[in-house]
Order: C-alpha cells, then structure tokens, then sequence
C-alpha cells in the first residue's frame, strides 16, 4: 500500500452529555468523500484519541469502514507508549476492517534508539497491516531523528510511511533520500505539506480539510503534479486558515470552526477545554471567511 494525497485527521464529535455523536460523525465522514478526500484517520490527535475508551474508538472504527463502504481508505490510531497494549488496540481495528494504522511514538518513557525500533518491530510482526510512524516532538518530547525512523522501515515491511510533524525539513529530506523503496513521507503539518511534496513527500495527514477539504485538496494535487505557480497561490489563501488552526491546542480551534459553521456541538473531553474569548473572537472572523468552493486564478 502506498500512501499518497489528502488524508484528514477527521475530529470526532460528542454530544452535550460527553458522549460520541456518531450521526454528526458521518455527517463528517460525507463531506470528506464529497470532496475526494484520499483517506481518513479516525482517533488520532485531531480526534482526541488520548481520551477516546478502547470500545469507543472500536465503535467509530466500525462506524467509519461501514460507512465508507471502501470510498476511501481509513486509518485508525492506534498508538500508545506500551507496546502490548498498541498491539492489542491495532488488532481491534484490523477486525474492524481499517486499511491502515498510525502510530505515535511512544511518549513519556523515552526510548531509546533500540528501544524504538523494537517497538515498531513487535507492532509490525504481531499485525499484518500497513502502519505509519507518527512523529510529533511538539506532544511527544523526543524527536526520532531521521536514522531510527529509516532504521524502522528497514526491519518492519508493514511501515509504509511516516507522518512527519517536527517541522524540520532538512531531517524530513534525509528520511526521504535514504528510504527503501517500501517507506514514503508524509507531511505532518498542514502549512509544510508544499514544501514537504516539493521534496518528495507522497501527501500529508491534515487538519485544515476538515473545513476546506476541497481547496486544501487543490494545494495537494497541484504540488504533486508539480505546478508551482498553482500551489504557490493556494498556499498564499490558506496562510490564515493554518494560522488559526494552532491559535491554540489542536483540536480547540477546528472543533470551534465546525460547531460555528453548524456541523458539530461545542464539547470537548477534559483536560481539553474551550478556547478563551479572544480567541473565538479572533476564529469568528475566520469563519467569515471559509469558503471551500474558492478557486485559484491559476
């Protein structure tokens, strides 16, 4: 399987009791395959899988596979800093019929170099399904630098590819220099997914296209098919839109967008909580502003 296009960190969405709103959770899911999104991750960070019980995110695993019916691929995260309990989680939603799983390095332990590799190691013999290396040193505290995540796809066939989110370039280019043919990068944050494709980067695993899947789908498409210019002129559009997505903590301003724009309610699961006034003043005026029908000139 090779990982490539849009795929949305979709948010999951909860009713006013804390519990999943599941009808809302489809709704979603449809605006994403209306616009050709290539996949979906279902319980990642976007999704607030940290807080999510295990029969929950197997019930919106269930939910999204049935409901999807194979229109796009879906990715289910599934990592944890215990390596059993990733195992037994990744084989909760291979029975729940997702295509692919994206796992998190381990934070709070702090495992070494080795430590790393065996981890993805035991994942990748215990589950035969493809699986990506989630790289966020901004949530987790350790960086894997470039060597352990090549090390990682060299000893496990099922990683396909790494969801890089630490923003460094130079390391994202020396993981794609010097990957086995099997393993691809993908751009984990939405502002560097242009530069990162420019560099060889195969897509990007988003929060922005949870409300402008199309147009964020446009910048895609154009930066793989190598029109400059096109890209050039998406990118300059969305600068606000990414800007505002990390005002604070992700998820709080795209759940805050949505519910503006009527698609989800406004509840969130502790520790995480609503943003402050300002900014929901400041993420008003964006919301204003969305329009996921625009069109580059070019």
């Amino acid at each position: 399987m090779r990982i490539t296009g849009l795929h949305t960190a979709i948010v999951t969405p909860f009713l006013s009791n804390g519990e999943l709103d599941l009808p809302s959770f489809t709704r979603l899911l449809d605006l994403q395959l209306e616009a050709n999104i290539n996949g979906i991750v279902v319980c990642g960070s976007t999704g607030e899988g940290a807080t999510i019980s295990t029969q929950e995110k197997i019930n919106l695993w269930n939910t999204a596979v049935q409901h999807v019916k194979g229109r796009a691929p879906i990715i289910a995260g599934t990592g944890s800093n215990d390596t059993r309990a990733t195992i037994e989680l990744s084989k909760s939603a291979v029975a729940a019929g997702v295509q692919a799983l994206l796992l998190v390095t381990p934070y709070y332990n702090k495992p070494t170099h080795s430590g790393l590799v065996a981890h993805y190691r035991a994942i990748n013999d215990a589950v035969d399904i493809p699986q990506i290396i989630y790289n966020v040193p901004g949530r987790t505290a350790q960086n894997v630098p470039a060597e352990t995540q090549l090390a990682i796809a060299e000893a496990c066939p099922n990683v396909v590819a790494t969801k890089e989110a630490s923003a460094n370039l130079e390391q994202m280019c020396e993981i794609i220099r010097n990957a086995p043919s099997h393993f691809t990068l993908l751009a984990g944050d939405d502002s560097l997914a242009l530069p990162a494709i420019a560099c060889g980067a195969t897509g990007v695993i988003a929060v922005i296209s949870n409300y402008l899947p199309r147009v964020f789908g446009l910048l895609v498409q154009a930066a793989l098919d190598g029109n400059v210019r096109r890209a050039q002129e998406i990118q300059m559009y969305l600068m606000p839109y990414y800007k505002a997505n990390f005002i604070e903590s992700n998820p709080l301003p795209v759940k805050y967008i949505l519910h503006k724009l009527g698609r989800i309610e406004h509840v969130f699961r502790l520790p995480l909580t609503a943003p402050v006034a300002s900014t929901q003043s400041k993420l008003d005026d964006i919301v204003a502003t969305i329009d996921d029908a625009w069109t580059p000139a070019s």
